[in-house]
């Protein structure tokens, strides 16, 4: 069974990111810049291919490498991992373990974690699934396909709303029926080398592209979703507006989303 790293990237001038990423299996790397470029890269037996796009969004780029990857497994990256030693073999050996699994999700190290640690194998549902961002996903590549299945492009970095997309993506594939599995594997370590892409702080801003993600997730009861965020995020201490201007902020940028 192959694997292959779906990378998302942006202004890389050269190859070096393979290094860096301490890739050991086939590749493809979407690198938006400002120019278009195709390089092919064979690191030892691997086979890299890069796509140079002068266009902007997280989600195109996930997209991009996607509808090209032919892997069996394809594991979603974005440039600030480290991949361990051998994963390849811990992604395959987790779906043989799990082999009615279409999605594995893997833990990521960090020095100061704050990403939701798995202790122990469980199966993703609605009720869980937003504690998990893409950069941990691994899936079987004909599933996907087959559900037709991408990334939303209106949400994450580059685009009109700075995050969300995995979100969407993991609650597209529930709905369409596939399976997901938590396991406690480590894939990769985070270098934690730059900012976040859209965190900038408790701005207007914020609370709109919220608003707008629940609308997404939630059309029925988005109201909901934005009460119980208000009730459990609210902190008087972290320079954030008030509850009830959050809410007002979080129902413009649903509106945003009306049909």
């Amino acid at each position: 069974m192959s694997v292959e790293v779906l990378v998302a990237t942006m202004h890389q001038n050269d190859t070096s990111l393979i290094q860096q990423m301490n890739l050991q299996s086939d590749a493809i790397i979407i690198n938006q810049t400002n120019e278009y470029n195709y390089e092919k890269i064979m690191n030892h037996s691997n086979t890299v291919h890069m796509y140079s796009f002068a266009e902007r969004g997280v989600g195109l780029s996930r997209n991009n490498a996607l509808m090209r990857s032919t892997a069996d497994y394809a594991l979603l990256a974005d440039d600030d991992m480290v991949y361990v030693e051998h994963y390849p073999e811990l992604v395959e050996k987790s779906f043989e373990k799990h082999p009615d699994a279409d999605l594995i999700i893997f833990n990521l190290e960090e020095e100061e974690p704050t990403r939701y640690v798995i202790r122990k194998d469980f199966r993703v549902r609605k009720r869980n699934y937003m504690r998990f961002g893409a950069a941990r996903v691994a899936f079987r590549t004909d599933r996907i396909k087959k559900k037709g299945i991408s990334f939303h492009l209106l949400f994450g970095g580059g685009t009109p709303h700075s995050n969300g997309e995995d979100t969407i993506f993991l609650k597209d594939c529930l709905e369409k029926g596939l399976k997901i599995i938590a396991v406690p594997v480590t894939i990769a370590k985070l270098t934690e080398e730059r900012e976040s892409t859209w965190f900038k702080g408790y701005t207007e801003k914020y609370y709109r592209d919220r608003g707008a993600l629940f609308k997404v997730l939630s059309p029925m009861f988005y109201h909901l979703v934005i009460l119980q965020f208000i009730v459990r995020k609210y902190k008087k201490n972290q320079n954030m507006p008030s509850r009830t201007k959050q809410f007002q902020y979080m129902l413009e940028g649903a509106n945003e989303m009306k049909n």
